[in-house]
């Protein structure tokens, strides 16, 4: 039941160092998600701007018996991005899986969760995988057994650009033949429900956003001041995608043994993308990802849709 990680942080500082010495410096956003990170994500999703949790929620409650006759009978649900699995607990009881594969980055944030897991569901073969899977959704040998279910909610995908998600999409139906996935995508919307979901009132989604200074500062040996930042989000509407960055306050020069780099006042660190869907454009990219059909489920509003594609 303890998680087991397979994250090399080798490959980690090359990713990040490579990334912050390009002509316009960037992060992944996967390194938003450390245990402190975790935990302010789950404060942003209770947040009155931030809609993609309680409207994927509301889509679930209303069409859950739809869903897991659509989805039929399966041995192992692969939650991946689990963060502390309270997605998964809902659908547990109705999808019935005779196993839950927990896949996340921060293998300490998701060990206290599984273990709630097994707590609830002590008949249920519960594990856990702490794993980078931004490059590739493959999972180590002996992860998958039977018809098996990829669950990747809350929008993540939005995360990869089309091309990204086209490619991770392809390598999940390789991996989920005789299944499929169940997936989360936050579709476009007016630009002032939008932009406040990624700039709240309350600066959580800003300390979200400043924490991962902290978290390059403990990956990389660097010595980020986040008082010398400030949070910056808007839609870019030319991509269709919500931008994060990060802004120098003034000139400042962040150094790691080995390197550093000058950042003039204004100067922006690129740290996450989101982007937003149509009905029509996800179904196509998940055609061009190889899956043969798919229906999907929308909330009243048209802000959000949750898809069943089968392998």
């Amino acid at each position: 039941m303890t998680p087991s990680s397979t994250s090399g942080s080798v490959d980690a500082r090359r990713e990040l160092i490579s990334g912050l010495l390009a002509a316009r410096a960037h992060t992944s956003p996967k390194y938003l998600y450390d245990r402190l990170g975790s935990r302010l994500f789950e404060a942003i999703t209770e947040l009155p701007e931030y809609y993609p949790t309680r409207t994927e929620a509301a889509i679930f409650d209303a069409h859950l018996i739809d869903i897991a006759r659509a989805i039929g009978d399966i041995d192992t649900l692969v939650d991946l991005g689990a963060g502390n699995c309270a997605k998964a607990l809902r659908l547990i009881p109705a999808l019935c899986p005779a196993r839950y594969v927990a896949v996340d980055i921060s293998a300490d944030f998701l060990g206290d969760a599984i273990a709630e897991v097994q707590r609830q569901f002590p008949t249920l073969e519960v594990n856990g995988l702490g794993l980078d899977f931004s490059a590739s959704p493959e999972l180590p040998d002996g992860s998958l057994r039977g018809r098996p279910v990829f669950f990747y909610p809350g929008s993540s995908i939005g995360n990869f650009t089309p091309a990204q998600a086209q490619h991770f999409l392809a390598e999940v139906r390789r991996q989920a033949a005789g299944g499929g996935l169940l997936i989360g995508v936050d579709l476009i919307k007016p630009l002032d429900v939008l932009e406040p979901a990624y700039d709240d009132a309350l600066g959580v989604t800003a300390a979200f956003n400043l924490n991962l200074l902290r978290h390059l500062n403990h990956l990389i040996g660097a010595d980020f001041n986040p008082r010398e930042w400030r949070h910056v989000a808007f839609f870019n509407r030319t991509d269709s995608r919500i931008e994060m960055h990060l802004e120098a306050r003034d000139a400042l020069t962040v150094s790691w043994p080995g390197g550093e780099r000058r950042f003039a006042a204004g100067e922006r660190l690129h740290t996450e993308n989101s982007y937003k869907y149509s009905v029509e454009s996800f179904s196509a990219l998940l055609r061009d990802a190889g899956f043969e059909r798919s229906e999907h489920w929308v909330d009243e509003r048209g802000w959000f849709a949750v898809f069943w594609a089968q392998g």
